[in-house]
């Protein structure tokens, strides 16, 4: 396959994982479609990993790849070369996404134990009795209802979304590296001069 080929195909498969991203990280604001005050949301839906990292980060490579990808004046090296440049951005964006849910799930969610305080139950937890794999622990959060289950689904789907995504951009930085050095495989309109 043309790196140019391969760059359009990557760049058309990060926007739909890009606004799943997006989106997913606004529905951790909101646990189980509840309005909570600011002091009572999970310390890392802040660090915006869904909507800057796996979102913005990789929106733009995305579009800068459909550019490299098609006809006209991004389809030349230096399109490539930018391509390249934009999917390490891409990469670190997806990258930080992944590791920022990971440490979300690991982390557990800021939750009310019943007594009015907001807390994190589960931060001090070792691998072998972690929330994650010890069901019947979770009902020592209160509040808000199914925070445990709405964290562990949305911190899951970002921790895909950021995998899938770095490893798209390191294909793509891999192919337009390769643009970049060898051309992108553009043919050449080939024309008939005989019948003139």
């Amino acid at each position: 396959m043309c790196t140019g080929k391969c760059s359009k195909c990557i760049g058309i498969t990060l926007f739909p994982l890009a606004a799943c991203a997006i989106v997913s990280n606004i529905l951790l604001y909101f646990p189980n479609g509840r309005v909570l005050q600011l002091s009572e949301i999970t310390d890392l839906v802040w660090f915006f990993h869904g909507i800057l990292g796996a979102g913005i980060l990789v929106i733009l490579p995305a579009f800068m790849m459909l550019g490299a990808g098609g006809a006209g004046c991004c389809a030349n090296r230096c399109g490539m070369l930018l391509s390249v440049v934009l999917a390490l951005l891409g990469f670190a964006g997806g990258a930080y996404c992944a590791v920022i849910s990971s440490l979300g799930l690991i982390g557990g969610p800021l939750c009310d134990t019943g007594d009015g305080e907001y807390l994190y139950p589960f931060r001090n937890d070792t691998l072998d009795d972690n929330y994650l794999f010890n069901q019947t622990a979770w009902s020592i959060c209160k509040e808000p209802e199914n925070i445990i289950l709405w964290n562990i689904v949305l911190f899951s789907i970002l921790l895909a979304i950021g995998v899938i995504e770095a490893i798209l951009c390191f294909i793509q930085f891999i192919s337009g590296l390769t643009g970049f050095i060898c051309g992108t495989c553009m043919r050449k309109r080939k024309t008939n001069i005989s019948g003139m």
